[in-house]
């Protein structure tokens, strides 16, 4: 729901976070004590659906959103790998979305990551930036967390939930990269300042991405008095931090269903030639394709023109497009 809000730059005053739609009363007090990271949250959850959205463009479930709660309809609320995913984006994005706002000094309450600092074996030394990962995790773990947590870990959901959560964020703690400056005569690289930088959002996505396709099905198992989730399958290898985990088979996707958020494919653009997911005969699920064509205006024969602009003729061409019916 942040995410649909054009800005929450207003929320200066601790009344508006009571205003908040989807929170629950012990997120709200989080929003009240935290009214500066407000605004980077939001960023984080509109970060995780544009990622989502890319990420499954091409899917029967496009991650599409409603202008209801939850913005993704029911789907969220089975516990299907979809949800696994979504939970896993949207605890990503907010980790992601305050940590960047700590390296570029929007927030008081934290900046660079002053422990990375001294030579490294590797010959280098480490200095300028690093981003603050670890409260950006810190505060996804305390924010998007306590809504499970509130309802006691024991059930199936709230377990499966947590674990997609964290997942969400191991994918960018454990990508961190490297990041250099050469210094020297004529950038000789005689000697080099490094810092640890966040990997692109986008491969944050297409590492979640490949953990949604070999998610693991899991089922409530005791281990002593402890509640855990195990693979459903005894013959599959124990899933890490890092995997997805799912209890609920996902629907098909493929009739217009709002009750459970539902939107179908009718009227999803399709391949014809593909054979894929995205081709015609799986998008439309047997139920065939209209093909329309469609004038499209390109810039070709472009010319660089001394000095300095690119000019460029508008060229018309006529391409088929393919809706499901």
């Amino acid at each position: 729901y942040l995410a649909k809000l054009s800005s929450v730059g207003s929320i200066s005053e601790e009344e508006t976070c009571e205003k908040l739609k989807g929170l629950i009363q012990r997120q709200v007090q989080m929003c009240k004590r935290n009214l500066e990271v407000m605004d980077s949250v939001r960023r984080g959850a509109q970060l995780a659906i544009e990622e989502c959205q890319y990420q499954f463009r091409n899917r029967r479930w496009n991650c599409s959103t409603l202008d209801t709660l939850p913005v993704f309809g029911k789907v969220v609320t089975q516990g299907t790998r979809e949800a696994a995913f979504v939970y896993a984006i949207s605890s990503a994005g907010v980790a992601f979305a305050v940590t960047r706002a700590c390296s570029s000094g929007e927030l008081d309450k934290c900046g660079c990551d002053r422990t990375v600092q001294g030579g490294s074996p590797q010959g280098f030394q480490w200095s300028g930036c690093s981003d603050n990962i670890a409260y950006g995790v810190a505060f996804s773990q305390s924010f998007v967390d306590i809504r499970e947590r509130s309802k006691g870990t024991s059930s199936n959901r709230a377990l499966m939930n947590l674990h997609n959560n964290e997942a969400g964020r191991k994918a960018i703690l454990n990508n961190m990269r490297v990041e250099c400056k050469c210094h020297g005569v004529s950038g000789s690289c005689e000697f080099k300042t490094c810092w640890k930088a966040m990997p692109p959002f986008r491969k944050v996505g297409n590492i979640l991405k490949e953990k949604f396709d070999g998610a693991t099905e899991v089922e409530q198992s005791e281990i002593g008095s402890t509640k855990v989730l195990v693979p459903k399958n005894s013959q599959f290898k124990p899933h890490t931090d890092e995997d997805l985990v799912y209890l609920d088979s996902s629907p098909d996707f493929c009739d217009h269903d709002l009750k459970n958020g539902v939107l179908g494919t009718s009227g999803r653009q399709c391949n014809k030639t593909s054979k894929a997911i995205d081709g015609c005969e799986l998008m439309c699920c047997g139920r065939g394709f209209h093909t329309d064509e469609v004038e499209v205006v390109e810039r070709c024969s472009c010319k660089f023109h001394w000095c300095c602009s690119v000019k460029c003729k508008p060229c018309h061409r006529v391409v088929e497009i393919h809706t499901c019916r």
